[in-house]
């Protein structure tokens, strides 16, 4: 009698990590023919797998304490029937990607059932909320760590952690193979060819774009000569974008399905903190990071005080690790908060655009960055972990 298939269950709960979990899908399904795989994901995915998945991400990706307060009845759902399924398939592991206040509930199920749980992209509890170390510890057996300096926090609170490189670099080098040209780019998009693009990418949550778009819409009209385009999120209408009633943005390109593109087309960029972040730099392009939220400066100041780590964005955090200090050797700006303003992001990106020394300077913090990170495929090393820890 043959052995049945393996079987895998992955949980990601945002787009960034539905495009994660699909190339690691491939990975899993190349070394091991017939695998079996249940998810709570995306489009992505479900074209990886050839099914739809349990419960798509567009259902679960919520922010802040209200909006997630207003879903808990959804939350909660969606957390009963996951966990069912997972009692139900019994997989031979769990693999979870990032969103740690739903996922370490799973990993705590899998771990009464026996099932080996591991964690890929694991949570930055390095910035904040510490305290999810001791969930992990307890309910991950393995954490397969994207970020470099993740190897030493992690193994230094007692988890078993590998470094298997991180997959947006060889995500960039493939996509850049298949990227349309600026006059293509322009002649889909009805773009001017004759004024340089500023990208502007708000976030892929509503609450995210809210916040974000407001502020950028109104730096990026005081640069006339450069054209403005809106990166949409995959699982948000443009309509929605329409509907913010934002001054100036009716008359700006918002285009879904192209942010790889028009961030490497743009001469510079707006990015809410985020991988798009890393993206951005991998692909040269000097950016403005900024995160809205309330913009309260209390808050600002209460934040400043609850996060462990000198910078939120992954170039200054991949470069400098977790040990160097606010504004030392930062490669993109920080505007967070009250600090996402108008005033602020012009003055930054002017600091970055054509002739500016700051571009050059952004330029050399880039190639710092990468040299980083490893050449080394990701999915492919994660998936080779998993397959090495259950057989």
């Amino acid at each position: 009698m043959s052995e049945r298939n393996q079987r895998f269950f992955i949980s990601a709960g945002e787009a960034s990590g539905d495009l994660h979990g699909a190339d690691l899908v491939a990975e899993l399904r190349r070394q091991s023919p017939g695998a079996e795989i249940t998810f709570l994901g995306g489009d992505l995915m479900a074209r990886e797998t050839g099914r739809p998945p349990l419960v798509h991400y567009s259902e679960m990706a919520y922010m802040g304490f209200a909006e997630v307060l207003r879903h808990l009845p959804s939350i909660a759902r969606i957390l009963r029937q996951a966990k069912e399924a997972i009692t139900a398939t019994r997989p031979d592991a769990l693999i979870l990607i990032d969103y740690p206040s739903f996922n370490l509930k799973l990993a705590r199920h899998a771990k009464t059932l026996g099932i080996p749980v591991f964690f890929y992209i694991s949570p930055k509890v390095w910035a904040w909320k510490e305290w999810r170390v001791k969930e992990m510890r307890r309910y991950c057996d393995k954490i397969l760590s994207i970020l470099p300096f993740e190897v030493s926090y992690f193994s230094g609170k007692g988890l078993d952690v590998e470094y298997v490189g991180n997959p947006s670099v060889a995500e960039v080098e493939r996509k850049k193979g298949s990227m349309p040209s600026r006059a293509e780019f322009n002649l889909l998009h009805g773009l001017d060819p004759n004024r340089p693009l500023l990208a502007l990418v708000p976030g892929s949550r509503r609450g995210e774009i809210k916040g974000n778009l407001p502020v950028m819409v109104e730096a990026a009209l005081r640069f006339p000569s450069l054209q403005p385009v809106v990166a949409a999120a995959p699982t948000i209408p443009r309509d929605f974008y329409r509907s913010l009633e934002i001054p100036g943005l009716q008359h700006m390109p918002v285009i879904s399905g192209s942010t790889f593109p028009l961030m490497a087309l743009s001469t510079a960029a707006f990015v809410t903190s985020g991988t798009a972040t890393l993206e951005c730099a991998l692909l040269g392009t000097p950016q403005v990071v900024c995160y809205r939220s309330s913009g309260s400066k209390l808050f600002y100041n209460i934040m400043s005080h609850v996060l462990k780590c000198p910078h939120v964005t992954l170039p200054n955090l991949i470069a400098n690790g977790l040990d160097g200090q606010r504004y030392a050797n930062e490669i993109v700006p920080e505007l967070l908060m009250h600090h996402c303003n108008p005033d602020e992001l012009s003055d930054s990106l002017r600091r970055i655009l054509p002739g500016s020394p700051g571009r050059d300077k952004m330029l050399e913090g880039y190639s710092r960055m990468k040299s980083k990170l490893t050449l080394s495929d990701a999915p492919a090393k994660a998936a080779s972990a998993i397959m090495d820890s259950i057989r």
